[in-house]
């Protein structure tokens, strides 16, 4: 996998020195001769390789500003100085993630590099498929993560008719819609703090209030189920016009769940399991192009803030006693 490092250093021969080591091993490098400079040029940067002494602010000033935006506090950053163990220290105490010396052995470089950009590629994989609250609890104590009881809320929906939409398009404009749908979901499941459970082509599962407690996991869950609907919708007036027929559904339950970590080595999910995620499953399942169902015990904790019509007890594909359902159509407030 290709990475993009910023080398900061005001002496072109050094600049010319770390891009001769790098280029050839598949990065791309990016310069900056000073720190006002290389503060400016961080878009699609994975590494920073930092020299201390430049015009301007320091390299310790700049990995302190890199640390204080949380948009660059997990951006790796590597001080290449002169040795000594103040200037070690100082780096460390600024934020720096590693420190080499000059003149530097080009091996140990290349490996320093390495480890910080496995470590950036796992803090990202995690940041992309978990909220960001939950990206943080791994990436702080992993334990936190093991097995064990909580009662949560789960969203469940997806495109309804999806799987003949994808038989009957090209893959690109398949890819396309995903793509369309993916990042405006992800965008309101950030907004609500709901962590992302799975998800499987258009289908998607988020919950609330595990790993991150919150009080309000009822009403957010449905917040979230009707933004996702409205956001669909909007997708769904240029799809429409492209010719595609796709619908939102979706299902909320409340209930408790046996969470944690599930997997095997090397690659490994947060998932919870329980008959409440498969019922929030059912729920989506049984709905209609449009609808949300709720569980009894979600239309109860929401019932003084979501608008919705009962419709009685539903055989539930797995259950074997009926479910009480509710149609939820809108807020209150």
């Amino acid at each position: 996998m290709t990475a993009t490092i910023l080398v900061v250093d005001d002496v072109p021969q050094n600049v010319r020195l770390l891009e001769a080591v790098l280029a050839p091993r598949g990065y791309t490098v990016v310069t900056a001769t000073t720190g006002e400079e290389a503060l400016e040029r961080l878009e699609g940067v994975d590494l920073v390789l930092l020299d201390v002494v430049m015009p301007g602010i320091d390299g310790y000033e700049v990995c302190r500003r890199l640390r204080a935006d949380e948009r660059t506090s997990f951006l790796p950053v590597v001080m290449v100085t002169a040795s000594g163990e103040r200037e070690k220290r100082e780096a460390i105490e600024a934020g720096a993630d590693d420190f080499i010396a000059k003149p530097f052995d080009h091996d140990e470089l290349l490996a320093r590099v390495r480890s910080l950009l496995r470590i950036k590629r796992y803090h990202d994989t995690i940041a992309t498929f978990l909220s960001p609250q939950v990206a943080d609890l791994v990436a702080g104590d992993a334990a936190s993560l093991e097995s064990h009881r909580a009662d949560i809320t789960v969203v469940a929906c997806e495109l309804r008719d999806f799987a003949a939409f994808a038989e009957s398009v090209e893959p690109e404009e398949l890819m396309l819609v995903l793509r369309e749908y993916h990042a405006r979901a992800g965008e309101e499941i950030h907004r609500f703090e709901g962590t992302l459970e799975r998800f499987a082509g258009s289908r998607l599962m988020v919950m609330f209030n595990d790993p991150v407690p919150c009080s309000d996991a009822p009403e957010r869950a449905v917040r979230l189920a009707l933004a996702l609907r409205n956001a669909v919708w909007e997708l769904a007036e240029g799809w429409t016009r492209r010719g595609h027929d796709l619908h939102p559904v979706a299902g909320v339950a409340q209930g408790h769940a046996t969470l944690g970590r599930v997997g095997f080595e090397g690659r490994s999910d947060y998932a919870a399991i329980g008959s409440v995620t498969i019922l929030a499953e059912r729920l989506c399942e049984a709905a209609g192009p449009g609808q949300i169902l709720v569980s009894w015990r979600v239309h109860a904790a929401t019932d003084d803030l979501a608008i919705a019509q009962e419709l009685g007890e539903l055989s539930l594909r797995g259950f074997a006693r009926p479910a009480q359902a509710f149609d939820v159509v809108g807020l209150e407030r």
